[in-house]
């Protein structure tokens, strides 16, 4: 569980960075922090990518539903205005946004702002997604959660694409992706011919009764 820093003196800004697969509770601890920080009577701004409308056009949304409002951005360039007198800033779905977003972000800490960033690290293809590399070079403090595979039941690092489509960004949910471990990863397509394969044979024994 990620607590707080405390510090005795000024309090200083700083970058967190929550990453995982797709399914791992990133938004949901993102969601979490900045609940915290409402609480804590802090002034609070969230931005999530506009190109993201999966579940609501504005509002950032959970896979477990929870919901917080935020406001969608199409460029990191107006972060830095939209953020002004406020102290802890929310940004869901970093990796779809354009590789200017760590400049932005350390100049958000440089005003002493608590920035908290969530996103993707990998892509389909397992390679460092859009600026969440930067980021996470950057960051003071680093989180990473896990899925669990579906496959193995193992902890699951990456996201595995069901369909056959080559384009790096395609928005999607479980009918697109799953949360796989790296072996199982690796294995790709095969476990899938594996899984029909035993829906089938399910099917054919639900017939016997």
């Amino acid at each position: 569980m990620f607590l707080e820093p405390h510090f005795k003196s000024q309090r200083s800004g700083w970058l967190e960075v929550i990453c995982g697969s797709m399914f791992s509770g990133k938004t949901e601890e993102l969601i979490r922090r900045l609940r915290r920080a409402k609480i804590a009577n802090q002034k609070v701004q969230i931005f999530k990518p506009a190109v993201d409308t999966r579940y609501d056009e504005e509002k950032i949304v959970s896979h477990n539903e929870n919901k917080i409002s935020s406001i969608p951005v199409a460029s990191s360039k107006v972060l830095v205005e939209l953020s002004e007198g406020f102290e802890v800033v929310g940004i869901d779905e970093a990796q779809f946004f354009d590789l200017g977003l760590p400049v932005v972000c350390e100049e958000l800490a440089a005003m002493g702002i608590r920035v908290i960033i969530a996103g993707l690290d990998m892509d389909y293809t397992g390679k460092p997604f859009g600026p969440m590399p930067h980021l996470l070079s950057i960051a003071e403090y680093i989180t990473k959660v896990h899925a669990i595979c579906q496959h193995c039941g193992n902890l699951a690092t990456h996201s595995y694409r069901k369909i056959n489509d080559s384009e790096k960004v395609l928005l999607g949910e479980k009918e697109s992706y799953e949360p796989r471990c790296r072996t199982c990863y690796n294995m790709g397509n095969i476990l899938d011919l594996r899984t029909d394969k035993q829906k089938k044979l399910d099917q054919n024994d639900n017939l016997l009764f």
